[in-house]
């Protein structure tokens, strides 16, 4: 059986947003059972839990004695076995890879300063002076990246891919600053899946029974 890592509790405002909710989505793209392991707050920066996790992060994937952790590595790793997130032709599955690869370096890390400096350290006097700029560049490569999604449904055309699973994570971090009429489609589009929907309902659940 898969076991993922994932809290036991976190803020209201994390609620939805945890990294396991990439890798229960993918489970559920490929219809893959899986349990969750969940973390007290400590369990993260234990020896036990730092020699599989360096980082003390969640999530982690085990399987068979094998461990795995980054969010893009294990949902790959599960799009082996799932035609859905990878598809068997070779150039489908490439770009799929490479749309995952690029939500991950070249969406995400501008997103996340967004939301370091305007949550995180907003009554900061540096954030305060970083925070037009650190929004005008997200929002720049936002509109690169809506222009090449275009009026196409996904990223690849009309096929979803895992790199549309990871791409839709990530812009569902600051949604207020999604503002292309075509990328909010897009993220509705891909949150309507009922993978999607069984994966948000599932990580929900194991805040609201640990309440």
């Amino acid at each position: 059986m898969i076991t993922i890592s994932a809290f036991h509790w976190v803020p209201p405002f994390a609620k939805g947003q945890v990294r396991d909710l990439r890798v229960r989505w993918a489970l559920e793209e490929a219809g893959l059972p899986y349990r969750t392991r969940l973390l007290e707050q400590g369990d993260q920066d234990k020896p036990d839990y730092r020699a599989l996790q360096p980082f003390g992060q969640v999530p982690i994937f085990e399987e068979d004695g094998r461990v795995l952790f980054e969010t893009g590595a294990i949902v790959l790793h599960i799009g082996e076995r799932s035609e859905t997130l990878l598809p068997n032709d070779a150039a489908a599955r490439a770009r799929a890879t490479q749309w995952l690869i690029a939500a991950l370096n070249s969406i995400e890390p501008h997103i996340m300063n967004v939301a370091a400096v305007e949550l995180f350290y907003a009554g900061e006097e540096w954030a305060k002076l970083r925070g037009p700029g650190a929004r005008e560049f997200a929002q720049h490569r936002l509109a690169s990246l809506a222009n090449a999604l275009g009026d196409r449904p996904y990223l690849d055309g009309d096929r979803f891919t895992a790199g549309d699973l990871m791409m839709t994570t990530v812009l569902r971090i600051a949604p207020k600053l999604v503002t292309d009429a075509r990328l909010q489609a897009y993220v509705e589009r891909c949150t309507a899946r009922p993978a999607f929907a069984r994966a948000y309902d599932a990580q929900m659940g194991d805040f609201r029974d640990a309440a």
